[in-house]
């Protein structure tokens, strides 16, 4: 009997801009998302902060993609994968 495949979960991907670098090895990211109110139909915007790690040197104004990985410190979920744009 062979056994079954398995297929580990699709990892979520988000792309947001580094507002903190002061940390050795990790950069706070700003998440933005902006959706329609429910009710009245106005564009609401609400921002999360996450912290990620950072092995490909992004700096503060960077905007990057993060993925979502196991907890790598107390309050670490996320990592760089790759700088989109560098700050001006």
């Amino acid at each position: 009997m062979s056994e079954p495949i398995r297929v580990r979960n699709r990892r979520k991907l988000r792309t947001g801009v580094v507002t903190s670098d002061k940390m050795v090895k990790t950069v706070t990211v700003s998440l933005v998302r902006r959706y329609a109110h429910p009710v009245y139909g106005k564009q609401v915007t609400r921002t999360k902060k996450v912290k990620a790690r950072n092995e490909q040197g992004a700096r503060v104004g960077d905007t990057v993609r993060i993925m979502e990985t196991r907890p790598l410190a107390k309050t670490v979920r996320w990592r760089v994968t790759d700088i989109v744009e560098r700050a001006k």
